[in-house]
């Protein structure tokens, strides 16, 4: 398992039709490639959230086009697709007293490995946490 601090983009956008498709095409033009996403809603607008492979012209190029952008930073964990795997990390940064404000995942049924999206409450302390949990898992 790996765990690393990424830079997400949280976007706020209108919540019709369009709207995603337009900011995907934006980034694909600029050959930034989204490695993560996820979107929430409410009756108006919509945040696109997502993890891209290069944040800073990604920030850039959509501040352009004229959407707000917020960077958070979050963990990315790069680990084995197997029952049990998130809540083992969420107990693990539990007992350490962090919190996981959200996360999101996506793997393929067949895929040995998935990967995870959160936002804890301490990133450099709960980076530290899963760190130690890497080195002592063989």
């Amino acid at each position: 398992m790996s765990a690393e601090v990424a830079e997400q983009l949280s976007i706020f956008v209108a919540n019709k039709p369009g709207v995603l498709a337009n900011v995907c095409d934006l980034l694909k033009k600029e050959k930034l490639n989204i490695l993560a996403i996820t979107t929430s809603d409410n009756r108006d607008h919509s945040i696109i959230r997502l993890v891209v492979n290069e944040p800073h012209r990604a920030l850039n190029l959509l501040e352009d086009y004229g959407t707000l952008v917020q960077r958070t930073e979050v963990i990315l964990i790069d680990g084995p697709n197997r029952p049990g795997m998130i809540g083992d990390i969420s107990r693990k940064l539990a007992a350490a007293k962090i919190n996981i404000d959200y996360l999101y995942c996506a793997t393929a049924l067949t895929s040995k490995l998935g990967l995870l999206v959160f936002k804890p409450s301490n990133v450099a302390k709960a980076l530290k946490v899963l760190n130690q949990r890497t080195n002592e898992t063989p």
